[in-house]
Parts: C-alpha cells; sequence; structure tokens
C-alpha cells in the first residue's frame, strides 16, 4: 500500500482524537462502564471508518504515530515508580514472585479458554498477550504469530472489565493493604488499572505500574515459550 497523503493523516489524526475528547464527555455525563473512553473511542471511530468506506490497514497507516506514543507513555510510569523506590525495594521479592505468578495464570488461561470456546489460530494467539499493557501486547503478537490489532482490542476489554471488578473485589473483601491493592489492578488491568489504583493513592499507583510494567516484560518472554509448548 502507498504511503498516505499529508492530508489524510492529518484528517484521521485529528478525528482519532476528537474522538477520544468526545468519549470523554458523554463518561463525563454518564458514568458508567459502558461509557468509559476505551470503549466509546474505538466505537466511535469504527462508525466513522464504515461509514466513510475507508480500509483498516488506510487508517492504521495515518494513525501510526499514536501507536507508537504508548512505548514512551509506558516508560513515563518510572517516575512515580521512582519515587516509591524505597517502598518497592522493600517489598521486591513479593512483587516478583507475584508478577510471575500472574504472569503465568493471564498465559495459561487465556489459552484454555480460547481452547474451551474453540477458538484456534491466529486469534487464540492474540488472546495470550491481553494481561499486559498494549505496546508489549502488540509486540508479543506480532511475534507468536497473533495479530496485533486484535490484541490490542483483547486488553482493551480485559483493562475495562479487570478494573471494574477490582473495585468489586474491593470493596466486597478486605483488602487493605496499599501493596495488595496495587498488585491487584497492575495485574488485572493493566493500563486502566493502573490508573484506577493512583485514584486510591500515590503508593498504589506505583504497585501498579511497577506490576504491570513487570507483567509486560515477563509475557514478553514467556509467551513464545508457552505458544511452542502448549501448541504440541
Amino acid at each position: 500500500m502507498n504511503s498516505p497523503s499529508v492530508l489524510s493523516v492529518v484528517g484521521w489524526s485529528v478525528a482519532t482524537v476528537a474522538c477520544f475528547a468526545a468519549a470523554r464527555r458523554i463518561h463525563a455525563v454518564w458514568r458508567h462502564i459502558w461509557t468509559t473512553p476505551l470503549l466509546v473511542a474505538p466505537a466511535l471511530l469504527l462508525l466513522l471508518v464504515v461509514t466513510t468506506g475507508t480500509p483498516y490497514r488506510q487508517y492504521a497507516a495515518c494513525t501510526g504515530w499514536l501507536v507508537a506514543l504508548l512505548g514512551p507513555t509506558t516508560v513515563a510510569f518510572a517516575a512515580p515508580i521512582h519515587r516509591q523506590r524505597a517502598l518497592l525495594r522493600a517489598h521486591g521479592p513479593v512483587i516478583l514472585i507475584g508478577s510471575v505468578a500472574a504472569s503465568l495464570t493471564s498465559i495459561v488461561t487465556s489459552w484454555w479458554l480460547a481452547t474451551l470456546l474453540g477458538i484456534d489460530g491466529s486469534i487464540r494467539l492474540s488472546l495470550l498477550p491481553r494481561s499486559t499493557s498494549t505496546p508489549f501486547a502488540m509486540e508479543i503478537a506480532g511475534r507468536i504469530g497473533g495479530e496485533p490489532e486484535l490484541a490490542a482490542l483483547f486488553v482493551i476489554l480485559t483493562g475495562v472489565l479487570g478494573s471494574v471488578i477490582g473495585q468489586r473485589l474491593i470493596q466486597a473483601m478486605p483488602i487493605h493493604s496499599s501493596l495488595a491493592r496495587g498488585a491487584l489492578f497492575g495485574a488485572g488491568a493493566h493500563g486502566v488499572g493502573t490508573a484506577k489504583a493512583y485514584e486510591l493513592g500515590q503508593t498504589e499507583g506505583a504497585v501498579a505500574a511497577l506490576v504491570m510494567v513487570m507483567m509486560g516484560v515477563l509475557n514478553v518472554l514467556c509467551a513464545p515459550l508457552l505458544a511452542l509448548c502448549l501448541s504440541h
């Protein structure tokens, strides 16, 4: 496919940002799980793409720079992690063990659920990195034979549902430890969960950010190996 024109890049980039801004406004008025910007913005963009008859690959080529910003955004979580380094250093072994367990559990259960539902091929492989942040998930999916864009969709759904379920768990169970609350959101809902953890406190947010990054690294290391093992 030919490189998109500057006009197309500017047009679709502005449309993407505008859809997200509109989604935030909608969520501010009707605060509900189904009006979260991570769900509404893609729905608005999908409607726009279908209405204009624009091929997905053309849209992706025009807005690739936005996807590239996900990497630096993830790296930016290093700042709050650094501020809480004393606490995180004290509980480093526990966080590491928990991250390893969460990473393995997310990959194995994704494979098991896909098998149970009769999902095979690239779709099943795209499910494996669903419990990590989008940059990691897209990279992993591309390496193991999955679809990066599909992996990103699974990440969004996991993040939104994980954040909601995490809130319910905290309300229903006596989870008072800042460490446990942060790890719960970081492992179960990656970026979305980390944002929610910061609403609880700086310590929760820093722990969630660290666990999210560690989950990403561990998934990068484990997913190709597990995909190879489970396929035999």
